[in-house]
């Protein structure tokens, strides 16, 4: 990922414990994913991770960048919360390229969606046990003529405990398929199964943490950590997935 710097906030958009804002580069406008968020810079290397593995399976996730966000950006908007926000994210955030005139997919369309979309998406997120794809909340964008993966915040939720993982926990982990917005396509997931647990090769994986910036691990390592911490996290994360990943797989029924 190239790393770009806020020109100006030009909107924001509190969704419950999010806010990310839309900002003005060089290069385009981005929405931000703010490190001083709720789940701190947690949820941007689960954005990061599996952003990357979609990408490896053909699905469309939005053209990320490293955001520096000064103190001083320029800001229309007063409100003190967002303000107190904004002094936490100062340094490093995650951008997505911002989609034009994107609209939310509706349910009767993503009923009628095509398999080669929602097999491969519902597969992908009961593998990084991602909570957050619903009918409810699809978290699937239309625009420029495709279908966009966005909000991965939520997913990798072993990351929060790793006290708790045990050799055991990558395939003992449920995942809720029914909540999905691709629940019915779950007695299929076994037409697709082999075909997308080849593309997540040990390569892939290992380049897919590679993108998370060690800005995003720091924190989340308590004190301050070295090299060789560090290099243990990335294991770690990779580690759980590739057992994920080991067939039979434990998400496929």
């Amino acid at each position: 990922m190239n790393a770009v710097r806020a020109r100006r906030i030009v909107s924001s958009h509190k969704r419950g414990s999010s806010w990310p804002i839309v900002a003005e580069t060089e290069e385009g406008r981005f929405l931000v994913k703010l490190r001083g968020a709720a789940q701190g810079t947690a949820a941007l290397v689960a954005e990061v991770i599996v952003a990357e593995l979609a990408d490896a399976l053909g699905l469309a996730v939005p053209r990320r960048a490293l955001l520096h966000l000064d103190g001083d950006v320029e800001n229309a908007d007063r409100d003190q919360e967002l303000g107190d926000l904004l002094r936490a994210s100062q340094g490093l955030n995650l951008g997505f390229r911002f989609l034009e005139g994107a609209r939310v997919i509706g349910i009767e369309e993503a009923a009628v969606s095509r398999d080669d979309l929602a097999c491969p998406l519902l597969w992908l997120d009961a593998l990084v046990m991602n909570p957050d794809r619903t009918p409810a909340n699809p978290n699937v964008l239309v625009a420029e003529g495709r279908s966009w993966l966005i909000d991965h915040g939520a997913a990798l939720p072993f990351q929060y405990s790793w006290g708790t993982v045990t050799e055991d926990s990558p395939r003992s982990e449920a995942y809720s398929i029914d909540r999905h917005l691709f629940a019915a396509r779950a007695d299929r997931l076994r037409d697709w199964d082999e075909r997308l647990a080849t593309r997540l090769t040990r390569e892939v994986l290992d380049n897919a943490i590679a993108q998370v910036p060690d800005d995003f691990l720091v924190p989340l390592l308590g004190r301050l950590p070295d090299a060789e911490r560090l290099r243990r996290r990335r294991a770690a994360y990779q580690a759980f997935l590739w057992k994920r990943l080991k067939a039979p797989r434990p998400f496929v029924g």
